[in-house]
């Protein structure tokens, strides 16, 4: 079954979630493509969306329909040529109209499982818990046809134990998008230990023709992004609770967030990344992974203290965030949540102490909102860091330690073979989750 042929018959399961939603769209968005070449014009194309939550299919549709109308903007050039058979096309606002509308009538949404059988490619996006997956996974393998194959959107899962325990018989491999999938370039593709060659060959010809990066892990617990990330989270947990010797709790937490941001060069602070992954989401994770950790304990009591009162963090069905260890405005933090008093702390009430304490930031730094499109980035990244290698704060001493633990995380990943290469594990933090250089470098070799 050539390429264009196994993606006529498509299911997204979990399809109305924040990961299924965006490999719909862009699965949806290939489907379409394909469709209006004219070698395909007789082949019918369908794709089911597929949630047990009714009403979020609906709003999915009018995401689909946003989406398939700002896309059909960016690429008007390639739709002329695609559309150039239809003289009743002729202005702009048409022809994008006409691909909106042969976007979303390859879509069926639905709450019925059973829509999968007759599929050529599953793809699996419901949340990370490995009993769930198996169960959905093994009843549509047990009424599916022959030639049916699993694509898993885990970030944690060991894909050979999914194959077993689903009884796949091979026909499934990890395809890990990046949270949101419409947007985010880095795809971790995984193969489990009886994966077929001809899966891995179409997944890495889909995930190219989508646009992204592939990265290849081996099949290992939480693989590079989570298998860092997790480690790293937790890291900035330890230092906060170390930092609780010498001042309250509310400003230890926002001095690990600020230098993990600032000093670091990198996005988000440490407990923002966990906010916005969802406080739930980062300790069950930890969960899946640590019984496969024969050498260390991934767990946070922290965690499991936030999860008990109930602060989650995660975003809202609109995009924005929702408060976790941090209180947003208008997605800017702006308090921190203090464990003890369990309530908010406003910044403006420690800020200034905090901020004296941690100090300067160093002469040579750079923000990292400009090392986006900057050309030598490596060498101003380099000059920041070496002079930080000489400062004496707290700040520093904190930035030091912090990027040695995440260059030992990343070299460990390699060490142990979850990622093939250096280089792997840097273009996973770099495209992933946006770092402005990877973990294994020599910024502080001196």
């Amino acid at each position: 079954m050539e390429y264009s042929e196994r993606l006529q018959k498509v299911s997204v399961i979990g399809a109305a979630g924040k990961m299924g939603s965006g490999i719909l769209l862009l699965t949806a968005i290939e489907m379409a493509d394909l469709s209006l070449k004219p070698e395909n014009k007789n082949k019918h194309y369908v794709l089911n969306a597929i949630d047990v939550c009714s009403e979020c299919l609906t709003g999915l549709m009018d995401y689909l329909r946003v989406q398939a109308k700002k896309i059909g903007e960016k690429k008007m050039v390639s739709l002329r040529g695609l559309y150039a058979d239809r003289a009743d096309l002729v202005e702009n606002f048409d022809i994008i109209e006409q691909y909106v509308w042969d976007v979303l009538k390859i879509v069926r949404p639905t709450t019925r499982l059973e829509s999968a059988y007759d599929s050529n490619i599953v793809f699996e996006a419901v949340i990370e818990n490995p009993a769930l997956k198996t169960k959905l996974l093994t009843q549509v393998r047990e009424n599916c046809a022959a030639e049916t194959w699993f694509f898993s959107n885990t970030s944690s899962i060991p894909i050979s134990n999914l194959d077993k325990s689903a009884q796949l018989g091979g026909k499934v491999i990890g395809f890990h998008f990046y949270n949101p999938p419409a947007i985010q370039k880095l795809v971790e593709l995984i193969k489990g230990e009886n994966t077929l060659p001809e899966i891995e060959t179409f997944a890495v010809e889909y995930a190219k023709n989508l646009g992204k990066v592939v990265v290849p892990s081996n099949d290992f617990a939480g693989f590079i992004g989570n298998g860092h990330f997790m480690r790293d989270a937790i890291h900035g947990i330890n230092e906060v609770q170390r930092l609780t010797a010498e001042m309250p709790y509310a400003e230890a937490l926002y001095t690990v967030n600020r230098v993990s941001q600032e000093f670091m060069v990198r996005p988000m602070g440490i407990f923002q990344l966990i906010d916005y992954v969802g406080v739930d989401v980062c300790q069950y994770i930890m969960s899946v992974m640590n019984p496969y950790l024969a050498d260390e304990d991934l767990h946070s009591d922290l965690l499991d203290k936030m999860m008990e009162i109930g602060v989650k963090g995660g975003q809202n069905s609109d995009g924005s965030q929702k408060d976790g260890f941090l209180k947003y405005d208008r997605g800017r933090p702006i308090a921190i949540y203090d464990i003890n008093s369990k309530q908010y702390v406003m910044f403006e009430s420690f800020q200034e102490n905090a901020d004296k304490r941690i100090g300067n930031l160093p002469e040579k730094t750079v923000a990292w909102k400009s090392t986006l499109r900057m050309k030598n980035k490596m060498e101003v990244l380099g000059e920041m860091f070496n002079e930080v290698s000489g400062m004496k704060t707290l700040g520093a001493d904190l930035t030091k330690r912090y990027m040695e633990c995440s260059r030992k995380i990343g070299q460990k990943l390699v060490d142990t073979k979850v990622a093939f290469s250096v280089d792997d594990v840097n273009t996973v933090l770099m495209t992933g989750f946006f770092h402005a250089y990877g973990p294994i470098n020599d910024f502080l070799k001196n």
